[in-house]
């Protein structure tokens, strides 16, 4: 079946063997950004949202969805996590948190998918903490910027 990791040659779903991997330090970072209104954005500096500290609760979304991934994403290995960490930054040029996310283990595959799920729930809860004053919110460009450790080596996106 055209080489993909996560079907055996019939076609059916499989974790991927990862027994014979190298145990190597590895990390993965990914960002993201909530979109909002330019007054949404003052009240998430300001800390006024009624459901309290919206990057905060977002933080601690975040940390506790990379350590859930494999309970979310299918066919995703449980990994000891050695560091999460979530970070915001409020870009007032573009209305919108930025949003980034590291991930770290030492292990025999990547943490990419921890640190994708860790922006995007944080989003999500930046979203859901804000929705009831801005529901033309937009989550967007959520991505790997940065994969390191394991035999594919570094990337880091341009």
């Amino acid at each position: 079946m055209s080489g993909l990791t996560h079907f055996d040659e019939s076609g059916a779903a499989q974790m991927v063997d990862v027994t014979d991997k190298d145990v190597t330090s590895r990390i993965a970072t990914a960002t993201g950004w909530v979109g909002m209104k330019p007054e949404t954005l003052e009240m998430v500096r300001q800390g006024t949202a009624k459901k309290g500290d919206v990057l905060g609760v977002a933080c601690l979304a975040g940390i506790m969805a990379a350590k859930r991934t494999p309970d979310l994403i299918p066919l995703c290995h449980p990994l000891p996590l050695s560091k999460v960490s979530v970070e915001f930054e409020i870009d007032d040029a573009q209305n919108r948190v930025n949003i980034a996310a590291t991930v770290r283990t030492t292990g025999r595959t990547g943490v990419e998918m921890e640190a994708l799920t860790a922006v995007s729930v944080a989003g999500l809860t930046v979203y859901d903490m804000l929705k009831a004053v801005d529901r033309e919110m937009v989550i967007g460009d959520v991505r790997v910027t940065l994969k390191d450790g394991g035999k594919s080596g570094r990337y880091e996106a341009t």
